[in-house]
């Protein structure tokens, strides 16, 4: 009996054996994030006390009931919830417990527009700002200290870790943008509205939308309905374009809204104007409307600048664009305008500076702006690099010691298109090849010489979209150097350093995988294995 007894437990545990090895097991689950692990790296980090970690009972609170707070506590949710697997309700009753969302409070006026002060341990996260802005701030850096895997849209394993500590965090900068150039190639709602989001997690607040340009017009315009029919019909290559309706581009301004992005949109002029020229031939000289452009070149168009018909063509388009965008910026281009007398160009932006501020909003323009004459409150956008003649770059400096704001994309720095290096697919590289360091390793405060510190409202990554047509183009070509101009624009100078930094960086790589963003795997940072 002792035998049978003793046989039939080895055969249970045979079998339990067999059942275990049946299921393989489950890896262990990523440690939670340091607190220094955040990009842009926060102002201030004070690590220290227990954890916080999020379980089936977890609630979002929103003390005070504001809305736009529980719209942020439920965009947080729908971020969380596929994951996690948790409920995650949102409530606005009280409690000491859960994910906490609180707008006011002691010390949260020195926190301005933008800032928020995290603190997590115990029993809640509570994140609390002066306005709903630094709340979404706040919950962008709330992701990064969750592991990697809570971006996952189906359910994974925990735990969900946030480290113990307090983060209190302001912008060095209020413009921190990125431009997508939906021209040379046209990109849909559905795309503008995915780089919207990818933004966001880096705290991006300006999106810069370059809506027209020798290759296509992109924005309806209802006074000139030909623009868009005719003069979007197209794009680089010669494919098939698009255009977004008055609808569509109010669409996009209510999603970037939904992220605290402000868009500016931008209609080049005098010069890029081939898709408006060929659309409407009064807008030429001679009367005669060339054939739509699909190839790349540049500074071979231009405005009739002595004709009224020009200026009621832009009093028109100013109208209607002003009318539909809420933010404070419209963007009129100015760059490369070869084809026009420097008398013309001069004459041009004293007569459109005017039409801008008739309609409500402060202009920007590219640097060349800054050879005729700034409107007083008009800013400029620097897009220079290191081939800029000197005389140029003292042009800018010269507007900005005398109150032209200035905000700085140098080309071998910030533009996004250009290449990696001679090995990339993608991009351009007449501004030089642009590596991840590259594009990191310097201090708008004190790039342009002679410029005041004060003068530089901020930093922005334009993405020309000559070569890129898809949004796996754009991420390839955005990711990782986007984050570092974002850095730039928000972290205190005194936490810019590249080896830290790099891995930072590093650690967004598994949190991109998750996402589903395809991104630029730089020999300069060292990646974690996949």
């Amino acid at each position: 009996m002792r035998r049978r007894r003793l046989l039939f437990s080895l055969l249970l545990v045979a079998a339990a054996g067999m059942g275990t090895a049946a299921v393989p097991p489950q890896p262990a689950a990523a440690p939670a994030a340091t607190l220094d692990r955040v990009v842009p790296a926060p102002a201030s980090v004070v690590p220290g006390g227990a954890a916080y970690t999020l379980g089936e009972g977890t609630r979002i609170r929103v003390p005070g009931n504001s809305g736009e707070a529980r719209k942020v506590a439920g965009y947080l949710a729908g971020l969380l919830r596929p994951a996690t697997g948790f409920d995650l309700p949102v409530t606005t009753k009280d409690g000491r417990d859960g994910i906490v969302l609180q707008l006011g409070g002691r010390g949260t006026g020195k926190l301005g527009a933008e800032g928020y002060r995290l603190t997590s341990g115990g029993r809640s996260v509570t994140i609390s700002a002066a306005r709903p802005a630094g709340l979404f701030h706040g919950v962008q850096t709330l992701r990064q200290l969750l592991p990697a895997s809570a971006e996952r849209r189906t359910e994974q394993r925990g735990p969900w870790t946030i480290a113990g500590g307090t983060i209190t965090d302001t912008p060095r900068y209020g413009h921190r943008g990125a431009m997508l150039d939906v021209s040379r190639h046209f990109f849909t709602v559905e795309q503008v509205k995915r780089y919207i989001d990818q933004l966001s997690l880096y705290k991006i607040n300006k999106l810069h939308l370059h809506l027209s340009d020798d290759q296509g017009w992109r924005i309806a315009i209802k006074s000139w309905p030909k623009l868009a029919t005719y003069g979007g019909s197209t794009q680089v290559g010669g494919g098939k374009g698009g255009f977004y309706t008055q609808d569509d581009y109010r669409e996009i301004i209510r999603y970037a809204s939904s992220r605290y992005l402000t868009v500016v949109p931008e209609i080049d002029m005098p010069g890029h104007t081939n898709a408006a020229l060929a659309s409407y031939a009064e807008l030429n000289c001679n009367g005669q409307a060339p054939p739509l452009y699909t190839g790349t070149e540049v500074g071979f168009s231009s405005l009739c600048v002595p004709k009224q018909r020009t200026y009621d063509f832009v009093d028109d388009v100013i109208r209607e664009l002003a009318a539909m965008t809420p933010g404070r910026y419209l963007h009129i281009g100015g760059d490369e305008a070869h084809s026009t007398s420097h008398d013309d160009y001069v004459a041009f932006m004293d007569r459109v500076q005017p039409v801008v501020a008739k309609y409500g909003k402060t202009a920007i323009g590219w640097h060349q702006l800054t050879g005729a004459h700034p409107a007083k409150g008009n800013v400029a956008q620097y897009w220079g690099y290191d081939k800029t003649s000197a005389a140029e770059r003292a042009q800018v400096a010269t507007a900005a010691q005398n109150g032209t704001p200035v905000i700085l994309s140098p080309a071998d720095r910030a533009y996004l298109d250009m290449k990696y290096d001679k090995n990339t697919p993608l991009g351009l590289s007449w501004a030089g090849y642009v590596s991840v360091r590259r594009s990191y390793d310097w201090d708008p405060g004190t790039y342009l010489e002679g410029a005041p510190a004060s003068s530089v409202l901020g930093v922005e990554a334009p993405l020309w979209a000559e070569t890129l047509s898809t949004s796996a183009h754009i991420e390839y070509m955005a990711f990782p150097r986007l984050p570092g101009i974002a850095e730039l624009g928000w972290s205190p100078a005194s936490t810019h350093d590249w080896d830290a930094y790099k891995k930072r960086l590093a650690a967004q790589g598994p949190r991109w995988d998750a996402m589903g963003i395809g991104y630029y795997r730089s020999p300069e940072v060292p990646w974690p294995a996949k």
